[in-house]
This record gives C-alpha cells, structure tokens and sequence, in this order.
C-alpha cells in the first residue's frame, strides 16, 4: 500500500482533462450522503491538491488514507455517496483517481446522473471518519430516488493506485445539464480523487441586459479550447474562482527553448523575442467585452513579459475548423494590444484600450516568452448570437 511502481510509459491523456473540474471543492463541489467512511471520508474525493501518502499516519481507525475508504463489507449490498456539483453543466469525462490505494481499493465502479430542480438540505457534517449513514440519514437521501437516475458511467473495473495505472479515465457525454451524481463502489474499497470535467450552464435569462458579468469564468460556462503549452499549470485554472491560491493554481509554461542569448527592449519595454504561447477559451456567451483582468497573483520570478489578447466570432462550424487546425484562423482581431505585465500584479484595462466593439465568442490571451498568469476575467454583456456554439456540447480540441 506504500509503495507505488512504475513499470510502462503512461498513455497519452484524454483531451477532456482540458475541461473544468465541476465537481472540485474549491467552486463548491460536495459529498452530501455516504454510506460508510470508516478508514477515510468520502469529501476528500473532491480535493483539488494530489492525493499523498504517508506511511505512518494512522487513526483509531486504521490506517489513514488521502481518499475516501469504507470497512470491508460484512453486509449485503455496496457502498455509495451522493456527490452536489459545484458548477452544474454538461460532463464530457471522468477520473477517477486510486493514487496510493494499491491494496484497498474498489474493483468495480458505476456513476449516476441527475439534475435536481431544488438542492436537497443534507449536511453530513465536517469530519465523518469513522462513521457510516444513520437510518435517519439513509430515510432522508431515499427520498432522492438516486438509485433510479440515468447511468452516466457503467459499471467499469478500476486499477489499482499504482503510479502508471491509478488515472481511470473515462469518455461520457450528457445531453442534459447535471447537478448531482451518485458513485457506486462495487462492493467496498477506496477512492483517492474523482474529477468530473465538463463545461458550466448557467441560466442566462436571470442576467439582467445591462449587467457585466466575467464571460470566460467557468461558473458561466466558460472553457479552455486548446494551447500551446501547460508544463507547469493548465490554463484551465485562470478562469477559476477568485484569486489564485498558488502558483500551482494558475498557467504556467516552461521557459523556451527559442529565447534569445541578449534580451532587448522596444521604446515600451516590451521584450523582443520570437516566441510565445497561448491559450483558447470559448465564452460562457457570445457578448460585448468593456474591461479585462490579467492577474498575475504568485507569480514573481516567472510572470510573462507582456500579453496580448485576441477575439473573433465564430459559429460551431468554425470553431470546429479552428480545433482541427490548433486555431490557427483568420478570424482573429486584436482586442488588446501587447502590454508590459509586471509580477504579483492585477492589471486591469478598460474599455478605452481595448480595440473591438462587436460582440465575440472565442478569445486567445498570447503571452511572450513564456511565464505564468494566475487568472483571466473578461467583463461584458452578454448576447444572444445565433449559431454561436456557446454552452454546446462541442468536441474539445486535440492537443
């Protein structure tokens, strides 16, 4: 159970991994039901940081384990929690993650899929380590009808949490938005992590017309599309929830390689060099964009020497062209011109210098060399556009 081998080279990833982790505790995912936690508690499923292992903790319980771990089954039926996204969406795959359980973990597992008009009131409490559902609890989660929801995920055979195997990944696709889940372990075990990537519906008929809203956040629906490189941080994590916690919760690239020897400087500082990367996101809607956030929050040594960010509209078809062609399309306009970025800085930029005033779906933020931003508002009204494939249940881009 301590040690963790590394036989193979690992397989490619999915590109889904692209996508927002709806279910992750830091935008609000939770367990609200488990049937058992006796080893380990079913909320740290949902933890953003890498599970970890360390031989020597222990609880009065047994062994404690970085996941969520039931006793070994004594009793007929199996175990399962009841997972409340944080962000509701569309789900195009899953992970589920058995990093370290190499002797304990669950063979088998299936997930169900629901969306909940009225969230249920459930409150399990902080720490259920120990525990399992009291029949009060099992009476309440009943009333959900949760066995009964449609199969998201069948039942599927899990690898144990050895380092080249522990990342079950899996392909699904919903065609309604999801608000809840149920993971069924077959019969008992543990669980380190599941991330549940997918794309954020919101309600646009609760905006108001004339209110700004950050149109790329993923609570809106927003969705990292391709880019260039993610050696360091995915930019996934730049249109996240508030500021970012750490470096590691931002975009960073690795240095290039292209970089000159002698670095020079135009008239505006802005560093001449012949590289840099970018990122791709669709909007969470098509809409007019009046101010933008580039915050580069930890990032101290290794900030961007400037950005620039560039928009255009596109219909499904498009965007399905740009993804065969790692969005190298003409459609692109500048919406703000290369700027000098300083580090562990918000830099905010108003309407007054920013070039387009026609509605957009689809920005690319180009940072030269190379570096790290931490997030990435882009504030605007949002706008109904026909053929605009926003909050559709399009194929991610092919890394």
């Amino acid at each position: 159970m301590a040690e963790r081998r590394v036989t193979a080279k690992p397989a490619a990833e999915p590109d889904f991994l692209q996508f927002n982790d709806l279910a992750c505790e830091t935008v609000g995912g939770k367990v609200i039901f488990a049937t058992d936690e006796w080893f380990a508690p079913a909320k740290n499923l949902l933890k953003r940081e890498p599970p970890q292992f360390i031989p020597s903790a222990f609880t009065e319980f047994g062994k404690w384990m970085d996941g969520w771990e039931t006793r070994r089954k004594r009793i007929p039926g199996h175990d399962w929690c009841i997972i409340q996204l944080g962000v509701a969406g569309f789900i195009h795959g899953l992970d589920v993650d058995t990093s370290f359980f190499t002797g304990n973990h669950s063979p088998y597992v299936s997930i169900q899929a629901t969306c909940l008009d009225e969230l249920p009131p459930f409150t399990p409490g902080e720490d259920r380590t120990g525990m399992a559902a009291t029949g009060a609890q099992i009476a309440a989660v009943a009333k959900l009808s949760s066995e009964v929801w449609p199969e998201l995920l069948g039942e599927s055979a899990l690898q144990p949490g050895y380092a080249d195997c522990c990342h079950n990944y899996f392909r699904v696709s919903t065609k309604r938005r999801v608000t809840h889940l149920r993971l069924n372990m077959y019969p008992d075990g543990g669980i380190a992590r599941l991330k549940v990537f997918g794309i954020g519906q919101r309600d646009w008929s609760s905006v108001p017309t004339n209110q700004d809203v950050d149109l790329v956040a993923l609570t809106n629906g927003g969705v990292c599309l391709g880019y260039s490189d993610a050696h360091f941080g995915h930019p996934r994590n730049m249109i996240g929830l508030g500021r970012g916690a750490n470096m590691a919760d931002g975009w960073e690239t690795a240095r290039r390689s292209d970089r000159p020897k002698t670095l020079k400087a135009d008239q505006r500082g802005i560093l001449q060099v012949p590289g840099w990367e970018w990122a791709v996101f669709r909007l969470g809607r098509p809409g007019l964009i009046g101010s933008i956030e580039v915050d580069t929050n930890h990032f101290k040594g290794n900030f961007p020497d400037s950005c620039r960010i560039e928009a255009c509209l596109l219909t499904a078809e498009d965007e399905a062209r740009c993804i065969q062609t790692r969005w190298n399309s003409g459609k692109w306009e500048v919406l703000l011109p290369p700027q000098k970025l300083r580090p562990h800085h918000r830099h905010q930029y108003s309407k007054a210098e920013l070039m387009l005033n026609g509605p957009v779906s689809h920005v690319r933020l180009i940072i030269a060399p190379d570096g790290g931003v931490s997030r990435l508002r882009l504030w605007g009204r949002p706008m109904l556009v026909p053929g605009a494939p926003a909050n559709q249940n399009r194929p991610p881009s092919k890394l």
